[in-house]
């Protein structure tokens, strides 16, 4: 800040002004809506290849380390691109290939996953991107099992073969596979011998046959239990989305952007929205090898050291796991916000106490505060449904809808439900006509399953404030409902970075308690006295992480005094959450529900006088 009360000014950045109608339906429904027409959106994505191709062909457009931290950056073209993702269309156009026999991909980002992606998608062959977690974390194989049954793919690729060759097993024999290195154990054609395949005489007629009704993607829901389910991405909602951010963000088209991003491509964020983001607008993008996972954050820290940034997006976890590096390495810090005008969270609502420190940061080197956004929606939305386009001082709102986007917030119990409709919401599921009819409403409204509320029920153009899942919440004996998403929020914010999330626990008992997932950065560092073998167990039951969490969450408690809000007791878990068992997905995401039916000797264990390891706050 400059002053004891006065804000630090913001770094200028040119936002659309929202101009938003609230339009009452009765019995407590209302619609939500821009009133801005929407923008003209392209037919297909393949169209912003080929653009900026002729406009600016010699301008950088990906880049990645292949081999892991040691190496430079390769990088290749918009030019470059194109020619090569011709040449894979040209070899794809020859497999037979359909929404009945699509790519899947089971690898996580690279170069070579980019141009093969694009090279189908331009000719009308769906993509479905699989979780590499699935492949590479899984002891089972089950839910790769279950996505391969459901598309039934015609072409799977995995960039290394020999890392991913126990999970290729899971493939039939009948179908082709591609590496980029390693070859498998089975037959496999190698993509980068493919570059120099001749143009395909159809190729122009394949790319122009491909519309907004031509289905793009198969993307897999993640973050809960039971089978995936196969969400149909058309082109129209790609395409709509990255119109309406452009209408909602001009600042997009003022200089050309930079952005370094680890987010995967198997999900909605970064696989629809940042990545067709850089592509839509020219913009570079650096794939970031690393992540925020203790073993792999160094590699997102390097990267930052050399890339500057425009644009930065991650979820919570991501800045948590980041913030410490930025505060004591002034270095990093300043590459960093050399060059940055947005920083945007989604995923997870982002902790007030982040928020507040990336401030400060950018005000400690940038002499201005950068401008925090966000945004919400879903695989279903593709992803963008809303986004902040006007200037917010704290955490938890999600903005207004986009152009050409309806918002209905409809009561639910004590909350309010937030269906969606528009060009960016799927058709619906995959061969499962059931659930995609009970996705939605009567009036074409897909049900999201999130609440919200208006930030100032004066004031629509102030937008929406996340308030949860709807059915996220649950009651004590008193009857009280406890905001399972904000208790959560802020509880986390004060426990001293002890906990990298938590599982909230209650219903019908006479107050709340947590299941602690440990941050383990952080439980190393105060645990640094116990020999280096010390298990996981041993360094939870140190003293000193058992007394920063009392300390952090007697503060909470000290401004939290409804039953409601106050945290009693704390359980810290040893064993991971587990991808496996739907507890958390590759981006750090907990699944409540799934994390407290797995676990019910620990839920008991908060509700037990005389559990030897669980904390009292």
């Amino acid at each position: 800040m400059t002053g004891s009360d006065t804000p630090a000014p913001r770094l200028a950045v040119e936002f659309a002004t929202p101009q938003i109608e609230l339009q009452d339906l009765g019995s407590g429904v209302r619609v939500l809506r821009s009133t801005l027409p929407p923008a003209q959106a392209s037919r297909q994505v393949g169209v912003w290849l080929r653009h900026w191709s002729e406009a600016t062909p010699d301008r950088r457009y990906l880049a990645e380390r292949r081999s892991g931290e040691t190496v430079d950056w390769t990088a290749i073209t918009f030019a470059e691109a194109r020619a090569q993702v011709d040449a894979l269309s040209s070899w794809l156009l020859d497999r037979g290939l359909s929404p009945e026999r699509p790519l899947a991909v089971l690898s996580d980002n690279s170069i070579d996953s980019a141009l093969l992606q694009l090279a189908a998608i331009q000719i009308g062959v769906p993509v479905a991107p699989i979780s590499p977690a699935y492949s590479l974390l899984s002891s089972d194989h089950a839910k790769l099992r279950q996505c391969l049954e459901i598309v039934e793919p015609g072409l799977v690729y995995a960039d290394d073969g020999e890392m991913f060759d126990t999970a290729l097993s899971c493939v039939p024999e009948s179908v082709e596979l591609l590496h980029s290195t390693n070859a498998p154990g089975r037959p496999s054609q190698c993509l980068r011998d493919l570059f120099e395949t001749p143009l395909h005489p159809g190729l122009d007629a394949a790319f122009d046959a491909v519309g907004p009704e031509t289905i793009a993607k198969f993307l897999f829901t993640s973050g809960s239990t039971g089978a995936p389910k196969a969400v149909i991405n058309t082109q129209a909602m790609l395409c709509s989305n990255q119109a309406a951010i452009a209408q909602a963000w001009p600042f997009l088209h003022a200089r050309p952007q930079v952005m370094l991003d680890w987010l995967p491509w198997s999900h909605t964020f970064g696989g629809n929205f940042n990545f067709f983001l850089m592509l839509s607008t020219g913009g570079t993008l650096y794939i970031d090898g690393g992540k925020p996972a203790p073993h792999l954050l160094a590699r997102t820290v390097r990267n930052l050291r050399e890339v500057s940034p425009t644009l930065y997006f991650n979820v919570p976890k991501g800045f948590g796991m980041l913030l410490p590096h930025l505060e004591r390495d002034s270095e990093l810090a300043a590459s960093f916000f050399k060059d940055l005008s947005v920083i945007f969270y989604g995923a997870a609502a982002l902790p007030q106490d982040q928020w507040e420190r990336l401030e400060a940061l950018s005000i400690r080197e940038r002499g201005a505060r950068v401008t925090m956004t966000a945004g919400w929606g879903a695989t279903e939305t593709g992803p963008m449904a809303t986004v902040v386009h006007y200037a917010i001082e704290r955490a938890g709102v999600i903005g207004v809808p986009v152009p050409g986007v309806e918002i209905k917030l409809v009561p639910n119990g004590s909350k309010e439900e937030l269906l969606v409709r528009g060009p960016n919401v799927t058709p619906g599921y995959w061969k499962a006509p059931e659930l995609t009819a009970a996705a939605f409403d009567e009036d074409g409204f897909y049900r999201i399953g999130d609440a919200g509320k208006l930030e100032d029920p004066d004031n629509p153009n102030l937008g929406i404030r996340f308030d949860g899942r709807v059915a996220e919440d649950f009651k004590l004996l008193t009857g009280v409902f406890v905001n399972v998403g904000k208790l959560r929020v802020e509880a986390l914010a004060h426990t001293e970075g002890v906990l990298a999330d938590a599982v909230l626990c209650g219903h019908d008992t006479e107050y709340v308690s947590l299941l602690g997932v440990p941050d383990l950065a952080r439980v190393a560092e105060l645990t640094q006295d116990l020999p280096a073998d010390s298990s996981m167990q041993q360094r939870l039951e140190h003293s000193a992480i058992r007394e920063a969490l009392k300390r952090g969450l007697a503060h909470y408690n000290a401004d939290h005094q409804n039953s409601s809000e106050r945290v009693r007791r704390v359980l810290l878990l040893a064993e991971p959450l587990s991808i496996d068992a739907g507890e958390i997905t590759d981006k750090g995401y907990v699944n409540q529900r799934a994390v407290r039916e797995n676990r019910p000797d620990g839920v008991a264990a908060l509700y037990d006088d005389d559990a030897p390891d669980v904390i009292w706050v």
